[in-house]
């Protein structure tokens, strides 16, 4: 794979299944937040979000969201009503904190997996983390201005993808 291609490309967050990734010896799943898990415009996550978590957590596997957002009150305030650890200001791609969150979870790069909506962030940084990756869509169309750039060559990028669930 290469550094901008996915392991799946899988239409949201709640359609990922938590069966198969525990089948394919996933322990730990590191989230982004900002539309993976709680739309931009939106102060909480939905509930088939918060479900899926559940699930996951059931299943015995661990979650930690890993956001490049820096409103670090808003990010923890999130883990808080979701259940999970965090990692914030993460820089990515940079994969420095993919690794810290592995460190904190006691996982290895073989056992985890990153989800988020961002080519260009969420999946160079597992890439180069040397974790799988999932690439979901965003929940919404609200994004930071120069995040609609970075929108503009995804859509370049993922010419020929495929989405489960869509």
């Amino acid at each position: 794979m290469g550094l901008f291609r996915a392991w799946r490309y899988v239409a949201s967050l709640p359609l990922v299944d938590v069966g198969e990734l525990v089948e394919k010896d996933v322990r730990l799943v590191l989230l982004d937040r900002d539309n993976t898990c709680v739309p931009r415009d939106a102060s909480s996550a939905p509930p088939e979000v918060v479900a899926w978590l559940d699930a996951a957590r059931a299943a015995g596997i661990g979650l930690c969201l890993v956001s490049n957002n820096f409103h670090s009150s808003q990010v923890g305030r999130t883990a808080r009503e979701l259940g999970v650890e965090v990692v914030d200001h993460a820089m990515k791609p940079a994969p420095f904190a993919l690794r810290r969150a592995m460190r904190l979870m006691g996982a290895s790069p073989e056992k985890t997996v990153m989800i988020g909506d961002q080519v260009f962030t969420d999946v160079a940084a597992g890439s180069l983390a040397g974790v799988r990756t999932i690439l979901v869509r965003p929940q919404s169309r609200s994004d930071l201005w120069y995040t609609h750039i970075f929108r503009v060559f995804e859509r370049l990028a993922l010419r020929g993808v495929t989405f489960e669930g869509e």
